[in-house]
């Protein structure tokens, strides 16, 4: 083998185990997007989002408990839609302009859930997640992460919700 080609060997391999630790590093991160319900911000990770809708038409359905508020026909796909603030067991209040839909895809199983507002996208960092405390464990809820502005970022847990629902 050549000097040239023991060269060319090499720094392929340079590239091969620098693309491990770029994909390593990017395993290590997640996207969420942060809605606010009830004073408290929830984060939903972004490989569950299909879209986010502000206006539709929402049918109820009878004999359904009260955090399902109905369907909606979004392109041909039937979408359950429920209140995540009634479904926490909150209290309900009036719909603003800032109330939306987030449409979620969670193993092939569609759902809407209606929030208060839609706040931002986070790249999340799974080191700095923390565990719920067990006494005050959410069923809904699978971690938290503390921001810097001192506030408290809720995962939903995405599975257990339609699992649950």
């Amino acid at each position: 083998m050549s000097a040239e080609s023991t060269k060319t060997a090499m720094s392929g391999a340079d590239n091969l185990s620098n693309d491990n630790i770029v994909s390593e590093a990017t395993e290590a991160m997640e996207r969420y997007l942060t809605f606010r319900t009830d004073n408290l911000i929830f984060g939903v990770s972004t490989n569950y989002i299909i879209e986010i809708i502000t206006n539709h038409v929402i049918t109820a359905m009878p004999m359904m408990p009260n955090y399902v508020k109905g369907i909606i026909n979004l392109r041909g796909q039937i979408v359950p839609i429920i209140d995540i603030r009634l479904r926490l067991g909150k209290p309900a209040i009036e719909y603003t302009s800032t109330t939306c839909v987030i449409v979620l895809n969670v193993d092939s199983v569609y759902i809407g859930i209606i929030v208060d507002a839609v706040e931002q996208v986070l790249d999340i960092d799974y080191s700095r997640i923390s565990s719920v405390p067990a006494s005050n464990r959410e069923e809904l809820v699978s971690g938290m992460i503390s921001m810097p502005d001192n506030k408290v970022v809720l995962l939903l847990d995405c599975v257990t919700l339609v699992n649950n629902s």
